[in-house]
């Protein structure tokens, strides 16, 4: 039998928890940081575009939902591909590349906790900051993470309600002051496949509802927990984002916002509070990205275990230390540091975004092959399928026709052909022919 990552806890996961699992992981560092990006990409049609993301994420947590009752486990994502399409060359290479949108994920919450931070800094002075702040949060919340991971986690229900009631609070102010409702007029919006194509770059505001999956076991009576668990956490934050965007454009223009990216919601919050507001959301921010990235190592690093386990990766990354898969998060952790410092913000976006709209794919493909075993419409997982592929291409789409961004696609087949690539050569000098039992 598979060894098991010490969880440190046996305790069961009811619906608030599973829900708030769910919400931790949409709502963590990414609305703080792809805000201004979305409000540059989308204008005045940036609430219609977070509710096509979220129309897309809801359709993707039916398969997973499905997949989570049928087949709890820890593995969540990386079991439902290798159950469904076994050991092959198509699986290994998925989960390299759901590994690989992590680390780029990472990217973008280290990003914003630096941006978030720099902005006390003087404007000549924040840039500089920026790269201190994100590197020295990784390598500390690294450490964190190898030697106290099970005592921050425990403060992550604490945090989920602090940033939410710092985040409807901020909603609240701005409705109560008073929306420029005409900012998001029809005459505002950008042509339906730009705001598409805009909606998708920033669907990683979305990715986090699957972290939901890898609670599956501790989760009593799962047939009525974890369904209403993922239908309701996307709900609450589809809900929220809308709110935000609807927020933030009746108090700012695009322009305005997207000229504050590494900050635009303290920079919405000080138009609607002054100084006291913005202080708000940037300390929200810095609490929400910090918590974002020490929960992702957490699950990231597992990820490694796992697919160590699984041989789709080399067994040293199953060596543990103080009850940790240590070098996996250290390779982890290493990654993200060279990304979210050489990489700007809309090409981290792109490809964290790109990254998981394929492996949701997968997820959905996966839940249709095994739809008698898990009772589930091959219609609805269909529909999700084509939805994550035509959102998929939409930002292949929009990132060609725009010059200046152009190269961001060669970044894209990288990452792909990296996925792909690491997958052959492990199998090349592996000699693995290890096929799933997927009975």
């Amino acid at each position: 039998m598979a060894k098991e990552v010490k969880s440190g806890s046996k305790e069961t996961v009811g619906f608030v928890s599973a829900v708030s699992i769910g919400i931790g992981g949409m709502v963590g560092g990414a609305i703080f940081a792809v805000l201004g990006l979305s409000a540059g990409l989308a204008r005045g049609s940036m609430p219609i575009a977070f509710l096509v993301g979220g129309i897309v994420a809801l359709s993707t947590s039916y398969s997973y939902a499905k997949l989570s009752v049928a087949f709890p486990s820890r593995g969540g994502t990386v079991s439902f591909i290798n159950r469904a399409f076994g050991h092959g060359l198509f699986s290994g290479s998925l989960n390299n590349l759901l590994l690989l949108s992590y680390v780029v994920v990472l990217s973008l919450y280290a990003y914003a906790f630096g941006g978030y931070g720099a902005s006390f800094f003087p404007v000549e002075d924040q840039k500089f900051a920026q790269h201190i702040l994100l590197s020295g949060a990784l390598i500390g919340l690294t450490v964190l993470n190898i030697t106290a991971a099970e005592k921050v986690l425990k403060t992550e229900n604490l945090i989920n309600a602090l940033k939410m009631i710092i985040l409807f609070m901020f909603v609240g102010a701005a409705f109560y002051t008073g929306i420029n409702y005409e900012a998001m007029s029809p005459p505002t919006w950008v042509p339906p496949l730009e705001m598409i194509a805009g909606a998708m770059i920033i669907f990683v505001n979305y990715e986090g509802f699957e972290l939901i999956s890898n609670a599956a076991p501790d989760v009593p009576n799962r047939a009525k927990i974890l369904p209403a668990a993922h239908y309701t956490s996307v709900i609450v934050v589809v809900a929220l984002y809308i709110l935000i965007a609807v927020a933030c454009l009746g108090v700012m223009s695009p322009e305005e916002l997207q000229s504050f990216s590494d900050y635009a919601l303290a920079a919405a919050a000080r138009k609607v509070c002054g100084a006291t507001g913005f202080t708000m959301i940037a300390v929200a921010a810095l609490l929400a990205t910090a918590s974002a990235i020490n929960a992702t190592f957490y699950c990231a690093s597992r990820i490694t275990y796992t697919m160590a386990e699984e041989d789709e990766a080399p067994h040293f990354l199953e060596n543990m230390f103080m009850g940790q898969p240590v070098l996996g998060l250290i390779l982890i952790s290493t990654c993200t540091l060279f990304i979210a410092n050489l990489v700007d913000l809309r090409a981290i976006s792109t490809m964290a975004s790109s990254g998981f709209l394929l492996v949701f794919a997968a997820v959905n493909a996966a839940n249709i092959k095994l739809a008698e075993k898990t009772g589930s419409s091959k219609i609805i997982s269909g529909i999700a399928f084509l939805l994550c592929i035509g959102a998929l291409v939409s930002i292949c789409l929009q990132v060609w026709s725009d010059p200046v961004n152009r190269h961001h696609l060669w970044v894209l087949a990288g990452m792909f052909g990296i996925s792909c690539g690491l997958e052959v050569i492990y199998r090349f000098f592996t000699s693995r022919r290890k096929v799933c039992d997927v009975s």
